[in-house]
């Protein structure tokens, strides 16, 4: 009987505790043992009768933690160093004596590969503030986590700050220790911690805060020193925080040590060229970046996709600095190359070196390697591709692509021949390469003539009568006129009016475009007669037949300079001979206006007969007058 009275007390004093406020409780309400006492006393106590008790409702354990301290604000003063995006410089730094020299070959400014990441518009390459946390993050004291747990046990939004000594302390939990363990980890080790004293609750964790840690940047950096970077901060952030290389910092070589031993020996160009990352370390506190001395520099200029001025690593040829350039481009002759080094020892001037030679050959310091275009070299007419395009009186006309060194009249039997009513002598063909010979011809005529219309006024005995502002204006129109008139390339054949074929021997040239007309029935006269038109043509008619028919020339028409436009492009300018000449299928008869300027038109009219052929040149004309 004493026992179950014992037994009684001591269920009284449990209840008597439930009852406490909940905050008070150090432990889980519920005891793992506490439905494993003895089985006798359990029997006594059936036979007493025990007041019934209220008991409270159990509410979840609050863990409240002490307001974090304030963020550290120091490394936000400009000048403490720190890694996080700054204001670019406003210029580069000034080129090197090597790159001033390759630039004045090259005829532009040529820099080192690379230096495009310190440009100022370059993209900032520090670690942003969202960046991920990667699982291999070790805690550092001074990094502020966060904990969320809910449950029987509830936290929001805890934040605990790692002390020096590598702890935080989790009230009602106590002290745990997190510094060095990884972020991958860090679950795992505070959820077991927790567990200790609870049970039933979920846990969440992150890193609220990483606290900055110090690098020093040393060795050929543009500006070296001590830097506050971020935990997440790699060798890479910090070489550009620090200005990237120097002009005789090297590219290729970046140590990071860590105690003393040699971490990572990165070369930029591997993250440039290739996008390899592998040698970019994250960074710990102390670490030391040391930027070696540049290494022997060749320059690639020329048909290249990338041309700048190259680092080399010991024994690498002429092709790898190709390589390092992209590679040739479409136009480039990637058969051969030139060389050239000033800095003495080799020999004096270019040399050209052939592409199997190129990939044995060890580039030397200072070497500048040009890649040679193909673009405006004349090929061989036997080397060219040809695409000729025939139309008009032709049984398949269009387009043809043939051999090079391909004669017009192979192409002809390939297009079936001509029609019965192609007339050859009036053929047009136009060729590109002509073309441009007669632009060039065209152009230095026209500043002749200019030349020649503004020295009137100085030259002539009525001088002050030409300066006149009316006369300078016309003069200034014509040669307007002139200048926008366009050479079509056309070449002028001497054929027979009766021929049947066209020249058949002539070698054809890419895009050439070849048009034989039907044959025309009229002769057209135009300029100083009283009806300009175009008449039927008669066989035994001469130039001066065709003129009367249109009314004979007027009082204003210069007799003397009456010139014929013949179907083939050929110019008759005998004046009043020319009258006297028979008249041919096609033909153009001008009657220039007698204006006392017979020298003008004279050779206005030898010009535009020349280089426009008939029709362009008798529209001009008239375009002009009127």
């Amino acid at each position: 009987m004493g026992k179950g009275w014992k037994l009684l007390a001591a269920s009284w004093l449990a209840l008597s505790l439930c009852a406490m406020p909940s905050a008070a409780q150090l432990v889980s309400p519920v005891e793992p043992g506490a439905a494993q006492a003895g089985g006798a006393g359990a029997r006594a106590a059936e036979q007493i009768a025990i007041p019934s008790v209220d008991l409270p409702q159990i509410t979840p354990v609050m863990l409240d933690g002490d307001a974090p301290p304030p963020a550290d604000k120091s490394s936000d003063r400009p000048g403490s160093g720190d890694i996080r995006p700054k204001p670019a410089a406003a210029a580069l730094p000034r080129p090197s004596e090597f790159e001033t020299y390759v630039s004045t070959l090259a005829g532009k400014p040529l820099r080192r590969f690379g230096s495009e990441l310190l440009l100022p518009a370059a993209r900032d390459f520090t670690a942003p503030p969202t960046t991920a946390i990667p699982p291999d993050y070790r805690i550092n004291p001074g990094d502020e986590l966060l904990l969320g747990i809910t449950g029987s046990v509830q936290a929001s939004g805890l934040r605990l700050v790692v002390d020096s000594e590598g702890r935080i302390f989790v009230p009602r939990v106590g002290a745990i220790a997190v510094g060095g363990v990884r972020y991958g980890d860090l679950h795992g080790l505070i959820e077991r911690q927790v567990a200790r004293q609870y049970r039933g609750f979920n846990l969440e964790v992150a890193i609220g805060r990483q606290h900055g840690i110090t690098v020093y940047v040393t060795g050929f950096a543009a500006r070296p020193g001590s830097y506050t970077a971020s935990s997440l901060s790699t060798l890479v952030n910090a070489v550009l925080a620090a200005g990237g290389p120097a002009a005789g910092g090297s590219f290729r070589s970046i140590q990071l040590r860590r105690g003393g031993q040699l971490v990572s020996d990165f070369d930029l160009y591997d993250l440039l060229l290739k996008g390899d990352k592998r040698g970019d370390a994250a960074l710990q506190n102390g670490d030391v970046i040391y930027i070696s001395p540049a290494g022997e520099e060749v320059a690639v200029i020329g048909s290249v996709n990338r041309e700048a001025i190259f680092e080399l690593a010991p024994d690498e040829t002429l092709t790898d600095a190709i390589l390092y350039a992209g590679g040739v481009n479409s136009v480039a002759d990637n058969s051969r190359l030139m060389v050239l080094n000033g800095m003495g020892g080799g020999e004096p001037g270019w040399r050209e070196v052939a592409a199997a030679e190129a990939g044995t050959r060890k580039a030397r310091r200072g070497d500048v390697v040009r890649v040679l275009s193909q673009v405006g070299i004349a090929r061989p007419l036997r080397q060219q591709p040809v695409l000729v395009t025939l139309s008009g009186e032709v049984a398949h006309p269009g387009q043809y692509y043939v051999q090079p060194g391909t004669r017009m009249a192979d192409v002809l039997t390939e297009a079936g021949g001509l029609t019965a009513e192609a007339f050859p002598y009036a053929s047009v063909i136009t060729r590109e390469s002509v073309k441009h010979q007669q632009r060039l011809s065209y152009d230095r005529a026209i500043d002749d003539v200019e030349l020649l219309l503004a020295s009137q006024p100085v030259t002539s005995v009525n001088r002050a009568q030409l300066v006149q502002p009316g006369n300078l204006a016309l003069i200034k129109n014509i040669v307007d006129q002139l200048r926008r008139r366009e050479p079509d390339g056309r070449l002028i054949f001497d054929l027979a009016v009766d021929a049947t074929s066209l020249p058949g021997d002539l070698i054809l040239e890419n895009n050439d475009v070849v048009h034989i007309p039907a044959r025309p029935v009229t002769v057209g006269v135009f300029g100083a007669v009283p009806s300009p038109a175009s008449f039927a043509y008669r066989d035994g008619a001469t130039v001066g037949d065709f003129v009367q028919s249109a009314g004979g020339v007027q009082k204003i028409g210069d007799k003397k300079e009456i010139f014929v436009v013949r179907a083939n492009g050929t110019v008759l300018a005998d004046g009043k001979r020319a009258l006297r000449a028979p008249a041919l299928p096609g033909d153009l008869v001008y009657v220039p206006i007698d204006a006392n300027r017979g020298e003008f038109w004279a050779r206005l009219r030898d010009i535009t007969g020349t280089l426009f052929g008939g029709l362009v040149g008798a529209a001009s004309i008239k375009s002009i007058l009127e």
